[in-house]
């Protein structure tokens, strides 16, 4: 198959030995910058092809599972992991969508904490009336391990503490210094074991020791940097906080500290990347945080990391290698994504032999606005490129020697015939990638696009992995989505039985097909997400589906739609988070009689299960179509939407004759003149807020 699936296989194979090296057998084969990479580069191959995505993805995961021999601990309050920064750009951004979000001038002041990364194990410490009763790993962000005794081993976690909050639950990183690493691995090494990799696993596996006596002769130290479940607030700010917490007995980083907006917050950067290698500890970056917790309450969440921090990761790192081949791999969505293989090198503790070539005109030397980058330069087979890794993950080549470039060398000539089922390659005015048109009748695109069917997000039907999907795939046992659920009809008797192919017996067998008939009741939204059609990814799945309710309305609506105008195309763009791109594509899938006749067949083997509706018992805008217009004040733009879409209303991004509600602010212009028109009720911001605040 393609390079990045193979890339993704062996991935998951090297993550899952490294696990259990690392959790189960506290003897880590790879060091934690490995690991990190590992887990990192597996993302980013899996942004960049999603169709490829693993029903047993590593990127699933926030942290690890709890080692087995230790108890559960679930997590009052989720241990997230934070976005990443790559360079001083990401920061800005990171300060711009802040004050967006806020509804803040770039002027007005805002301060944020910056402090030390630290290169250790997640901690969380829960105190009850001033007494330690319970100690955890992160595990998978939501379960971890009660380490209780183990955290008791160690100096720099109090037992007790005067005058905390009745609930404190103190979060911090395990580490261990370079000296009492060193002097560690002397002892380690001279009683016959093996030398730990790094600190970070030395104390990682030191923690989770089962022998809480083996535990307490590690020399494990603990930084406390944040918290979780509270009865009464540390304080109003961040840094307030973290002082609270040093004058309650914990360790807290000397070099935290307020900056006030992006500038200051990469001057301090720059002094702790300066320090790094004289701090007597391993740290990987700063993470920035908004300092006013009431601030940080209104930004919230995204799905699994906080909208108020990110971790401004240190510079990637470079390597120069041979340019060995470019491979064309084809995704579900037909797209032909360059791949350079390369000879063989070690970018930052990894080796690399694949790097992401983006699309053709990368490789030409240009980017999607035609500007040159690079110089220029194009890349060719033979020449001597460097590679660099953005944060630990996909490789990129980000320059060519021409000076070392062979004389046989000759420009790449990018594919306008798929390698897979040579249907033309087509390149649409606008798009920067070149695609498949052969559809259904493409094998990778067949393929890829059943696999995303069984993925997690989507059918999650288990025993169904991506392995199994191609071999019965290349056997010819299913060819589309509609098959999956004739299988056990076809090949659970007869000459050909599932139970006979090899890997496969009679209990396998049957549980395969249990698990497909389980998963023939399917919430609308995993439907419409399994089919993959090309912009439509989970978050817009859940958004179509809130919307239309029942699959029948969703497949009337796309029908009516045809030609991409008329009520029903309105009523489609209309959907706030649908632009005329989704839209498009949505349409056009059901447009195509072939995906369209495949999609019927499927869904004749289904239940489809109607969208859920939200409580909303007592909502004056249950059901209501609202627009947002002009300029709010006591809130945003999207603070005001979430809270509309709670109370159960649909929130469009235009006026029409189904819209009941319009709230206008200052400056709203021509949708306020069409509501006036259509006499559509219209609510300043105040009237919005008094229409709401008992609901």
């Amino acid at each position: 198959m393609t390079q990045a699936k193979q890339a993704l296989a062996d991935l998951a194979r090297k993550l899952d030995r490294a696990n259990k090296a690392y959790h189960t057998d506290d003897a880590p084969e790879i060091d934690d910058a490995q690991y990190d990479a590992l887990k990192k580069r597996n993302a980013a191959i899996e942004k960049r092809f999603p169709d490829l995505k693993r029903s047993d993805s590593p990127s699933d995961q926030i942290g690890a599972a709890p080692a087995t021999g230790f108890g559960k601990i679930t997590h009052r309050v989720s241990m997230l992991s934070l976005a990443n920064a790559f360079d001083d750009e990401d920061v800005t951004e990171f300060d711009a969508s802040v004050r967006k979000y806020l509804g803040l001038e770039p002027t007005a002041p805002l301060s944020y904490t910056a402090e030390p990364k630290i290169d250790g194990l997640s901690l969380s410490l829960r105190y009850e009336n001033g007494i330690l009763v319970e100690a955890a790993t992160r595990g998978d962000g939501t379960v971890g391990e009660n380490v209780l005794a183990n955290a008791r081993t160690i100096e720099d976690i109090p037992h007790q503490l005067q005058s905390a909050p009745e609930v404190l639950e103190v979060r911090g990183e395990v580490y261990m210094s370079h000296a009492d690493f060193d002097a560690l691995n002397a002892r380690h090494t001279a009683q016959g074991g093996k030398p730990f990799a790094n600190p970070r696993n030395a104390a990682a596996g030191s923690l989770r020791q089962l022998d809480a006596e083996i535990t307490r002769a590690r020399p494990l130290r603990f930084f406390a940097y944040a918290w979780g479940d509270l009865s009464a607030p540390l304080a109003d700010t961040q840094m307030g906080a973290i002082d609270r917490l040093g004058d309650l007995g914990f360790s807290i980083n000397p070099l935290t500290t307020l900056c006030d907006g992006p500038s200051e917050m990469v001057s301090h950067y720059a002094r702790i990347e300066s320090q790094r290698a004289t701090l007597g500890y391993d740290i990987d970056g700063v993470v920035y945080k908004v300092d006013n917790l009431e601030l940080q309450r209104r930004l919230g969440f995204r799905s699994n990391t906080p909208r108020w921090a990110i971790a401004h990761k240190f510079p990637a790192e470079l390597a120069w290698t041979r340019l060995e081949g470019i491979d064309i791999q084809v995704g579900r969505t037909g797209a032909l994504s360059p791949v350079a293989r390369l000879h063989p090198v070690t970018v930052g503790g990894v080796v690399v032999s694949n790097a992401t070539l983006h699309n053709e005109d990368y490789i030409r030397g240009f980017d999607s606005k035609g500007t040159e980058i690079r110089g220029g330069k194009d890349i060719r087979v033979g020449d001597w490129v460097q590679v660099y890794r953005a944060g630990d993950v996909i490789p990129k080549v980000a320059d060519v020697d021409l000076s070392k470039r062979p004389v046989e060398a000759t420009e790449f000539k990018f594919p306008e015939i798929c390698p897979e089922c040579q249907s033309d390659a087509i390149r649409e005015p606008g798009d920067a990638v070149r695609r498949c048109s052969g559809g259904l009748i493409c094998p990778a695109q067949a393929v890829e696009k059943l696999k995303h069917l069984v993925s997690r997000a989507a059918f999650d039907i288990d025993g169904l992995g991506s392995k199994q999907v191609e071999q019965f795939y290349a056997d010819g046992w299913i060819a589309e989505p509609a098959d999956i659920f004739t299988l056990q009809e076809r090949y659970s008797s007869g000459l050909q039985q599932l139970k006979n192919r090899e890997g496969w017996g009679e209990k396998s067998a049957s549980a395969l097909f249990a698990a497909i008939e389980d998963k023939r009741k399917i919430p609308i939204a995993r439907l419409l997400f399994g089919l993959g059609i090309r912009h439509v990814g989970e978050a817009a799945s859940n958004l179509l589906a809130r919307h239309y309710g029942t699959w029948p309305a969703l497949a009337e609506a796309m029908q009516d739609a045809r030609g991409c105008d008329g009520p029903a195309w309105d009523d489609l763009i209309a959907i706030d988070g649908v632009g005329a791109v989704m839209a498009g594509s949505l349409v056009n899938a059901f447009a195509q009689d072939a995906e369209r006749e495949s999609i019927e067949r499927l869904v004749e083997q289904l239940d489809v299960q109607e969208a859920q509706r939200v409580d909303t018992s007592g909502s004056p805008v249950a059901g209501k179509t609202v627009v947002f217009t002009g300029t709010l004040e006591k809130m945003t733009r999207a603070e005001a939407k979430a809270r509309a879409e709670r109370l159960g209303a649909k929130v469009s991004g235009s006026v029409s004759a189904k819209t009941d509600l319009l709230v206008a602010g200052p400056g709203a212009g021509s949708k306020a003149k069409k509501a006036a028109e259509l006499g559509i009720e219209t609510l300043d911001e105040d009237g919005w807020l008094d229409l709401i605040k008992d609901a």
